[in-house]
C-alpha cells in the first residue's frame, strides 16, 4: 500500500488540479493507496475544498492542524497518520509533477529505502534561489556524506520503517535523507520536473538560506556526535583548558623570575583564567549531554542501531517457541 502525504497552506487554486492528476497517475500504477492532505491552518478555502472531496473519495484523508506549525510539522503529522508500507511526500502547489511519482516508486522497488527527487533543471531566480540552493546542497552533501544534488525538495518516496524512525523538529524535513543515513538507509536520486508555480506566492526566500546554514550545523552534530556528545564538547574543553593552562603556566614562570605580571600581563592572565573556566564548562556540558542521551534512549526504548534483516535456519523453518 502507498501513502501520499501532501502538506498544504493556502493552495486552493492548486488542490483540484493536483487531485485530478494524482488520481489519474495512481490509476495507472494499479496499487492500493491513500492520499493524506495536511492543512497547515490555511486561511483560504483549501480545507473546504478537500473536505468536499473526502465525501466522494474514501482513499482521501484530510488533517487540519490547529495553527500554522510549518512544513516540517505538517509532514510529520502526515507520516504519523500514514498506513502504507511506502510513503511519498510532495508539495501541494503543483511544482511537483505527479507524473514523476512512478519513477520514485521504481527506485523503491529496486531495493532502495529512499528515492529523492532532483530538480535537475530548476526554474527559479538565479541569484535569489539557484545559487544559494546549490551552495547549501553542496555543503550539506559534504557535511552529511550523503551524495545528493537536491536536499531541499519535498518530493521523495520512503519505506515506512525508515521514515518512522526519524524524528522531525524545526525545519529539518529537507534533511530527512541525511538523518535517515544515521540508520543506514540506502538512498537513490531521481531527476524530476520543476514546473513553474501556477498561482499563489512562494513561502521561501533568500532569508531561509541562513536558517538552512544553522540546520546544516545541527545535522552535522546529530550525525557525528548524537550518541557521544562528550567527544565534541570534551575536545573543545580540552583545547580551551590547555591554552588557558599554558598561559597561566607562562605567567607563573615570569612571576617566579621576579616580574610584576599583574601590571604587565593583567589582560593575558584574565584571558587564561577565562579559557580554563570555559574548558571546564565544556566538560560539564559534555557530561550532561551524555546523561541526557542515555536517558533519551533508555526512557524511549530506542536503540542506537537499526537492523535491516535477520536470517537463520529457525526463521526458514518456522521453528522456535
Amino acid at each position: 500500500m502507498l501513502s501520499i502525504v501532501i502538506p498544504i497552506h493556502n493552495e486552493e487554486r492548486a488542490i483540484l488540479p493536483l487531485y485530478d492528476r494524482l488520481t489519474a497517475v495512481m490509476a495507472g500504477i494499479n496499487r492500493p493507496y491513500e492520499m493524506i492532505f495536511v492543512d497547515d491552518a490555511s486561511s483560504d478555502r483549501s480545507f473546504d475544498l478537500l473536505a468536499n472531496l473526502v465525501e466522494t473519495d474514501g482513499r482521501l484523508k484530510v488533517m487540519r492542524l490547529r495553527r500554522n506549525f510549518g512544513q516540517t510539522a505538517a509532514l510529520s503529522a502526515g507520516f504519523d497518520e500514514a498506513k502504507g508500507e511506502v510513503i511519498i511526500s510532495m508539495d501541494g502547489d503543483l511544482q511537483h509533477a505527479p507524473e514523476d511519482l512512478p519513477a520514485l516508486l521504481q527506485k523503491i522497488d529496486e531495493g532502495y529505502d529512499i528515492a529523492s527527487g532532483w530538480r535537475k533543471d530548476r526554474r527559479d531566480n538565479l541569484v535569489m534561489r539557484k545559487i544559494p540552493s546549490r551552495a547549501a546542497n553542496w555543503l550539506m552533501s559534504k557535511v552529511s556524506g550523503v551524495d545528493l544534488h537536491d536536499f531541499g525538495t519535498t518530493f521523495k518516496a520512503y519505506r515506512a520503517e525508515i521514515i518512522k524512525d526519524v524524528n522531525l523538529y524545526g525545519e529539518l524535513h529537507r534533511f530527512i535523507p541525511a538523518l535517515a543515513s544515521f540508520y543506514g538507509a540506502r538512498i537513490a536520486e531521481v531527476p524530476i520536473q520543476n514546473p513553474p508555480r501556477t498561482g499563489g506566492a512562494s513561502h521561501y526566500g533568500i532569508g531561509r538560506t541562513f536558517n538552512v546554514m544553522f540546520d546544516i550545523i545541527t545535522i552535522r552534530f546529530l550525525l557525528k556526535y548524537f550518541t557521544r556528545p562528550m567527544h565534541f564538547f570534551g575536545r573543545v574543553g580540552l583545547v580551551s583548558s590547555s591554552i588557558g593552562g599554558a598561559i597561566l603556566a607562562f605567567l607563573l614562570v615570569k612571576k617566579m623570575m621576579g616580574y610584576e605580571i599583574v601590571m604587565e600581563h593583567g589582560p593575558l592572565m584574565f584571558a587564561g583564567g577565562l579559557l580554563i573556566m570555559a574548558g571546564l564548562m565544556m566538560f560539564t556540558t559534555g557530561l550532561l549531554g551524555e546523561m541526557m542521551m542515555r536517558t533519551y534512549f533508555e526512557s524511549q526504548g530506542r536503540r542506537i542501531y537499526a537492523v535491516r534483516e535477520v536470517r537463520s535456519q529457525e526463521a526458514k523453518t518456522g521453528g522456535g517457541k
